[in-house]
């Protein structure tokens, strides 16, 4: 056998080397492949954000509200209100004579006050000069219902039931409606309960999920409470047993159950009235369709599966007018006009019309109708557009995005956030987008998504984390 030289060695190595290192490398992958990977890879979907099994599943016991904390606020002496979801008429529209400003400082308006908040969306309720929002207090774990002071923020009483709520994009949702004497609240895990306005003594709590066999959504409950004044009744959508029901506020006691025939279960959409053919009836969207009862009995009246989104419904209705109901989504749905018509002593649901995802739909807030005009931002550019009835766009925002934050009209303005904080007014025109003002009103805001509301010329807006009070009168 000859002696290897080093010229022979070198070679031998040049060879061996990368068939070496190639046999290395595929044992290395045949065992990271048997063993499985580390970390499960899944799409991002509603409940599947890192929440345990175990605080995602509704409690097995009906809470307990405890007894009110107080606090060292006391209620303003402004008797205006916004007493729930979307204001006095249900339509995002101030109707008050105040005239607001049209120009701010650099600075942005004057802020009153600013209070921290649990993580979540959950906005303002206006009253007897005191604020209401029902926040979750991750350190007791409860739903908590707190009651400020409309002038400096600072808390009169708070008072909650124990409820495990986990992170998922946020804990709170939703808005209270106080009538007289009364706060109604719902829940992220669908508790619907009744406070004292003034002590914030509990009256009444029902379990939704337990007792009507509802179904908690996939990002909580978004439903904000609907009290019919005309009636004096709390409607709710459980969708379980019942699409929709009717409670005497004052006890807590069912007036009514409208039937559920295809087990709708419920969605993130608010309640919305209609009066159509001289009948009162209520429009709600279940997973599954809409569906519109009578608000004397609960009768269903029509029904129709030409909408529905097939992951999260969460603008409400907006009645236009003659019979029209105009609805939204985000996830690519769109929107979609309904005409009402009566044949034969029935109400019949038909498709006016539909526009793409492309031409306009809002994945989180309800468009604004404001002098037979819509006004809403786009969830696909995240443009602020006006159409008209038909569908027609007439001006969008250009460069100005909005995201999904809120917006209402006050004064011939349109305010209108984005996700960070970013306050903007323009004229609420159908001739053309004209901003006047704009202003970071919150610092280093995320996730602004919580509607507004407006009295006296106060502003109230919040952040996933902060609720905030401006000045907004003219000076």
């Amino acid at each position: 056998m000859p002696t290897p030289t080093p010229s022979r060695l070198l070679k031998y190595c040049s060879t061996l080397l990368p068939v070496f290192l190639a046999v290395m490398g595929l044992l290395l992958i045949v065992r990271w492949v048997c063993s499985g990977p580390t970390v499960l890879i899944i799409a991002r979907v509603p409940g599947l954000d890192g929440v345990p099994a175990e605080t995602a599943a509704p409690a097995a016991v009906r809470p307990v509200p405890g007894e009110p904390i107080p606090g060292p606020g006391r209620p303003s002496t402004i008797t205006t209100a916004w007493p729930w979801f979307r204001g006095p008429d249900r339509d995002a529209i101030s109707k008050e004579t105040i005239r607001l400003a049209r120009s701010w400082p650099a600075a942005g308006p004057k802020r009153l006050w600013t209070v921290p908040l649990g993580d979540g969306y959950a906005a303002a309720a206006v009253h007897g000069g005191r604020v209401y929002v029902l926040d979750y207090d991750i350190g007791r774990s409860a739903d908590t219902l707190r009651c400020l002071s409309l002038d400096d923020g600072r808390e009169i009483w708070r008072n909650g039931y124990g409820v495990i709520v986990a992170h998922n994009h946020g804990m709170s949702r939703t808005i209270p409606a106080v009538v007289g004497d009364c706060v109604i609240t719902l829940g992220p895990k669908c508790q619907l309960a009744c406070w004292d306005a003034a002590t914030g003594k509990a009256r009444w709590l029902i379990d939704l999920v337990l007792e009507h066999g509802a179904t908690v959504p996939p990002w909580y409950a978004g439903q904000c409470p609907f009290i019919d004044t005309k009636t004096d009744r709390l409607i709710v959508a459980p969708g379980g047993k019942a699409l929709v029901m009717a409670i005497d506020y004052h006890t807590g006691k069912i007036v009514w159950q409208s039937p559920n025939p295809r087990n709708w279960a419920m969605t993130h959409v608010s309640i919305v009235p209609i009066e159509f053919a001289g009948r009162q009836m209520y429009v709600y969207c279940g997973k599954g369709g809409v569906a519109g009862i009578a608000a004397d009995n609960g009768d269903l009246l029509w029904e129709t599966d030409e909408w529905q989104i097939s992951m999260a419904t969460c603008p409400s209705p907006v009645v236009v007018g003659k019979g029209r109901i105009f609805f939204s989504g985000g996830y690519n749905s769109g929107s979609l006009m309904l005409q009402l018509k009566q044949e034969q002593g029935r109400i019949v649901p038909e498709t006016a019309f539909r526009l793409t995802a492309r031409q306009f739909g809002s994945e989180q807030q309800t468009p604004v109708l404001w002098q037979q005009h819509l006004y809403a931002v786009r969830q696909k550019d995240q443009q602020l557009v006006c159409m008209d009835l038909d569908g027609k766009e007439l001006w969008n925002s250009g460069r100005d995005k909005f995201g999904s934050g809120p917006y209402m009209i006050a004064d011939g303005l349109i305010y209108v956030m984005d996700d960070d904080a970013v306050l903007s007014i323009a004229e609420a025109t159908p001739t053309a987008y004209r901003r006047l003002a704009r202003a970071q009103v919150i610092e280093d805001g995320s996730s602004s998504w919580g509607p507004m509301a407006l009295v006296a010329g106060r502003l109230i807006v919040r952040d996933n984390l902060r609720m905030a009070c401006f000045n907004v009168a003219e000076p």
